[in-house]
C-alpha cells in the first residue's frame, strides 16, 4: 500500500496517481461528448479557459462463466476442440460451488433483506447512496473547493486531495451515520438516514443533512462565503429521470428530480433549505457511473469557458439516466435532501413522509439516533470502566468508520489464464459481494484475510449484519472451494486499480480462509504458492497471499518449503470444520479426516522438529535459504545505458531453518499450541518482550531489528513494508494470546499478564494519540517514532483497536497437547 507508484500492498494492487494536469491539449469544445474519455484516477483542477472534456468507457456485465470461457477457446484457437484435462480444470475455477447459495436462505430474504436495501454503500466516495441490487438508483455529493487560486471538484476519495479529516464518526451500518468531512476552509457534517414509512416503496425512503460551517483557524481562499455543492442521482438499469424545477405549494421542499424503476416504484429527490438557493442542473445519458466526476467537471469547464460562470447548464439530454443539481449556498448552512419511493402508488402519503424526512422532525430523529449508537457502542463493548471518554471517542469513530465502509458491488473477477497466454483471462461468474473494506481511498474493494478480522468487530456489534456479509463472501465459493482473495467487481471499484493487479490467479489463496488447496510436498506440510523462483529484481520473493508481502521467507523458493504461519491457520481451519461437523452431527471420511488433521497438526513436539531453533527459542519458517543475497547496480544497454537493481545470490542456497524473527515466527504462540508449563512459552515471552527485537513503546515490530532484511528495501520500487513497521491486526492477535496465557496455570502466568498490560497500553495510546493529531487511523505504524503511516483512512484491521479497548478476544479453539 504504502511507497512509490509502482508499489503492491499486501495482497494489494497500489492504485495510481497523477497530478493536476494529464499532460494532453485542451482544444475539444463539444460539452457532452468530449467529457468522456480516459477511465479516472486523481482529478486535477477544473480548467476555467482550457477545457479537457473526457470520453467515458462503457461498462457491461459480460456473459456466464461457461461462456466466456466458450468464447475465449474460440478467439484465442486453443490447439484442440476438444475437452482437454487442462479445459475442464478451467471451466471448475469459474464453475460455482454446486451448492445452495448462502443468499437464497430464509434468514435473508423478507424484512432482513428489505431493511438493508438502501445504504451508503459507495465507500469510494466521499458521500455515497445506493441499493443493493446489481443495477441500482445511485446517488453522492460532489463539491468545489479553491486552493491556490485553481478550482478543484471533490467526489472520489483520493489521498492527493488532501482533505484535513473525513470520516463517519457514527454509523449503525443500517440506517444512520454522521460523517465529519474538513476540506481546507470549509468544514462540513453528512448525516444519513432511513426509514421505512406508511406509503413507501420497497426499502423505505432516506435523507441527508448537509451541515457546512467554516473551518475555524484557517482563512477559506477565494470567493468569500460561497460553497457550490453538487448532489446527483443516476440510474445505473438507464432508466429515464426527470427534472422539475418548481415549489410545490402543498410541499415545504423543492422538487429536484423524479423517475420511476420496477423495484421501487416513483420516486422524488427533494431539497429542503433555510434559506433560498437558486439551483442549476444537468441530466446526461451515460452507462460509464464511474466516471461522473469527469463528466460533471468537463461540463462545468465547458460552460465556463462560454459564459464566464461556473455554473451548469441548466439542460438536459434526452433520455438522460444522469441528474446532477447545482447548489450554490453560502457558508455556514443547513439543507435537507430528502428521496421517497413508492410516489405512484395510491395513498402513498409523499406529503407526510417528506415532512419527517426534514427540518426539525429530521435533526430530532438524526439526535435520537446518535444517542442510540453512542448508547449502543458503551453497551456492546463494555467500555465505560475501562477507558476514558477520550479514548471511548476514537473507539467510537474507528467502528463507525468500519461500519461505513460497508460497501456493495456486484461484477466479475477477473481470473488468470496459464502463463503461456500472457495476461489474457476468463471471467468468474456474475456476483454480488456486500463486505467491508480496508481503505475508501486506497483499497475501497473486498479482501479475503482481511474480512475476517473485519467481522470479529462487526460480529460483536450487529450478528445479523455480520452473518449477511460472511454469506455474500461463501456464495463466491467455486467448485474447487477456491474464492478469489481480491475482490474488483464492477466499473467504479476497477477504476481505482492498475491493470497489473486485476487478475487473480486460482492456484493461490489467502488466509484465514479455506486452504487444503495449498497443501505442502510433505504430510501435514503447507507452503503459499504464488512466490516467484525466477525473479531476478526481489531481494526476497514476495508471498502475497500470506497477507504479509514482503515479510522474509526463504531466499530460493521451491515446493520444498514448509511456511509456519500457513501450517497454524490450517490447524485453525480443520478445527472449526471439524466443529461445525460435530455441531451437525455430520459423520463420514470428510470429517474424520478433518479430525486427524487437528490431531496431527497441533502435536507440540512434531511442530517443534520441523520449526523450532533450539538455541533461541523462536519457530521459523524452513527452506532453500541463504542470507548472502544482495541488490547489486547493473548497467543495461537497451538502446540507451540504464540502471537497474539486479538481485545476486554469493551462495549457493541450502535446506534449513528460515533465520528472520518477526510476526511468522509467533504464530505457534498466537495460535496457542505451546503448552502453558512449557520453557518455550518462556522464550517466547522474552523475544516479544526484548527490545532489540521486538518490542516498542507503540506496539511489536513486524521484523526483529536482529534480521539481515530489517527495514531493507525488497527492490528499486518497494519500500520495507512488512519488515518493520508495527501493524494491528497482528499486535491483536498477539495480544490476544497473551491474554490467553495470561488466563492459564503455569509458570508464566504472571509474565503473560504484565507484558500483556503493556502492550495493550502501548497500542491504544498510540493509535489514539495519531488519530486526535491527524484524524485518521492508519494502515500501520512507525516502529521508532509511532507515527502513522501507509495509507489513511484506514478503517479496516486497524479498527481493531475498539475490541483491544474492550478486552474482546477470539477464541482459537487452542489445543494442546
Amino acid at each position: 500500500m504504502s511507497g512509490g507508484s509502482r508499489r503492491t500492498a499486501r495482497n494489494r494492487g497500489r492504485p495510481l496517481t497523477r497530478d493536476g494536469s494529464d499532460g494532453r491539449s485542451h482544444r475539444d469544445s463539444r460539452p457532452v461528448d468530449a467529457v468522456r474519455k480516459v477511465r479516472s484516477r486523481d482529478h486535477g483542477p477544473i480548467r476555467l479557459m482550457d477545457v479537457s472534456l473526457k470520453t467515458l468507457l462503457w461498462l457491461g456485465f459480460g456473459f456466464v462463466a461457461f461462456i466466456s470461457v466458450f468464447l475465449l477457446i474460440y478467439n484465442y484457437h486453443w490447439e484442440s476442440r476438444h475437452e482437454s484435462p487442462a479445459l475442464r480444470r478451467l471451466e471448475r475455477v469459474v464453475t460455482p460451488l454446486q451448492a445452495p447459495k448462502m443468499m437464497d436462505l430464509a434468514q435473508f430474504q423478507g424484512e432482513h433483506k428489505e431493511s438493508l436495501f438502501w445504504g451508503t454503500y459507495r465507500p469510494h466516495v466521499y458521500f455515497g447512496i445506493r441499493a443493493r441490487t446489481p443495477q441500482s438508483l445511485i446517488a453522492g455529493l460532489m463539491w468545489i473547493t479553491i486552493r491556490n487560486g485553481q478550482y478543484f471538484l471533490r467526489h472520489v476519495c483520493q489521498d492527493s486531495d488532501d482533505l484535513s479529516t473525513y470520516g463517519w464518526k457514527d454509523h449503525n451500518g443500517r440506517n444512520y451515520g454522521r460523517q465529519l468531512i474538513v476540506d481546507h476552509g470549509l468544514s462540513f457534517t453528512t448525516s444519513f438516514l432511513k426509514e421505512k414509512k406508511e406509503g413507501s416503496g420497497f426499502g423505505g425512503d432516506w435523507a441527508v443533512r448537509l451541515d457546512l460551517q467554516n473551518a475555524k483557524s484557517i482563512v477559506h481562499e477565494g470567493n468569500e462565503d460561497t460553497t457550490h455543492l453538487f448532489f446527483y442521482i443516476a440510474d445505473e438499469e438507464g432508466n429515464s429521470l426527470n427534472v422539475k424545477k418548481q415549489v410545490f405549494e402543498t410541499r415545504d421542499a423543492t422538487l429536484l428530480a423524479f423517475g420511476t424503476r420496477n423495484d421501487i416504484g416513483g420516486w422524488e429527490l427533494h431539497l429542503d433549505s433555510q434559506r433560498h438557493v437558486d439551483t442549476h442542473f444537468s441530466g446526461f445519458r451515460t452507462h460509464h457511473m464511474h466516471n461522473l466526476t469527469e463528466l460533471v467537471q468537463g461540463t462545468l469547464a465547458f460552460h465556463a469557458r462560454r459564459t464566464g460562470n461556473l455554473q451548469l447548464s441548466d439542460t438536459i439530454e434526452e433520455s438522460s439516466n444522469v441528474v446532477v443539481i447545482q447548489i450554490p449556498t453560502v457558508v455556514p448552512a443547513k439543507l435537507d435532501i430528502a428521496f421517497v419511493s413508492g410516489t405512484n402508488m395510491k395513498d402513498s402519503l409523499v406529503d407526510q413522509r417528506l415532512h419527517s424526512l426534514t427540518g426539525e422532525i429530521l435533526s430530532t430523529r438524526l439526535d435520537e439516533k446518535q444517542k442510540e449508537f453512542e448508547d449502543k457502542y458503551l453497551r456492546y463493548f463494555k467500555l465505560k470502566d475501562k477507558v476514558d471518554s477520550e479514548l471511548m471517542a476514537v473507539g467510537r469513530a474507528a467502528l463507525g468508520n468500519l461500519l461505513g465502509g460497508i460497501g456493495y458491488f456486484y461484477g466479475q473477477s477477473k481470473i488468470a489464464l496459464p502463463q503461456k497466454n500472457g495476461d489474457k483471462f476468463i471471467s468468474y461468474w456474475p456476483a454480488a459481494l456486500f463486505t467491508a473494506v480496508p481503505s475508501r481511498s486506497f483499497f475501497p474493494r473486498g479482501f479475503l484475510w482481511d474480512e475476517g478480522f473485519h467481522q470479529m468487530i462487526i460480529g460483536r456489534w450487529d450478528a445479523d449484519l455480520s452473518m449477511d456479509i460472511i454469506g455474500h463472501w461463501l456464495d463466491l465459493i467455486n467448485a474447487d472451494g477456491w474464492i478469489p482473495r481480491e475482490q474488483i467487481l464492477g466499473a467504479e471499484a476497477l477504476s481505482k486499480v492498475p491493470e497489473e493487479f486485476v487478475l487473480q490467479y486460482s492456484t493461490n489463496g489467502n488466509p484465514p480462509t479455506l486452504f487444503l488447496v495449498v497443501r505442502g510436498k510433505d504430510v501435514n506440510t503447507f507452503y503459499w504458492h504464488g512466490r516467484d523462483n525466477a525473479t531476478t529484481k526481489e531481494l526476497n520473493p514476495k508471498t502475497l497471499t500470506s497477507g504479509l508481502d514482503d515479510y522474509p521467507r526463504a531466499s530460493h523458493p521451491t515446493d520444498e518449503e514448509r511456511h509456519l504461519d500457513l501450517r497454524c491457520w490450517m490447524l485453525l481451519s480443520a478445527d472449526c470444520m471439524h466443529s461445525i461437523a460435530e455441531l451437525l452431527k455430520i459423520e463420514n471420511d470428510v470429517t474424520e479426516d478433518y479430525h486427524t488433521m487437528v490431531k496431527q497438526l497441533s502435536d507440540f513436539e512434531k511442530l517443534n522438529q520441523m520449526h523450532l531453533d533450539d538455541v533461541s527459542g523462536a519457530y521459523y519458517d524452513f527452506g532453500y535459504h541463504t542470507e548472502k543475497v544482495r541488490l547489486r547496480w547493473h548497467e543495461i544497454n537497451q538502446g540507451t545505458v540504464q540502471k537497474e537493481l539486479i538481485r545476486e545470490t554469493l551462495e549457493k542456497p541450502q535446506l534449513k531453518l528460515v533465520p528472520h524473527l518477526g510476526y511468522v515466527s509467533l504464530f505457534p504462540f498466537i495460535m496457542g499450541i505451546i503448552p502453558p508449563e512449557s520453557p518455550v512459552l518462556e522464550k517466547q515471552l522474552c523475544l516479544i518482550s526484548n527490545r532489540s527485537t521486538l518490542w516498542t513503546e507503540y506496539g511489536l515490530r513486524s521484523l526483529s531489528k536482529t534480521s539481515s532484511l530489517y527495514m531493507k528495501r525488497n527492490t528499486e520500487h518497494d519500500p520495507p513494508y512488512w519488515r518493520g513497521p508495527i501493524w494491528i491486526n497482528m499486535n491483536y492477535m498477539i495480544l490476544s494470546a497473551l491474554h490467553h496465557y495470561s488466563q492459564e496455570d503455569g509458570p508464566y502466568k504472571v509474565t503473560a499478564g504484565t507484558l500483556y498490560q503493556e502492550l495493550r497500553s502501548n497500542l491504544i495510546r498510540n493509535i489514539a494519540r495519531n488519530y486526535h493529531k491527524t484524524g485518521f487511523l492508519w494502515e500501520q505504524y512507525d516502529q521508532q517514532t509511532g507515527k502513522g503511516k501507509g495509507q489513511r483512512p484506514f478503517t479496516g484491521w486497524t479498527s481493531l483497536v475498539v475490541l483491544m479497548m474492550s478486552e474482546s478476544y477470539p477464541s482459537l479453539q487452542r489445543r494442546n497437547s
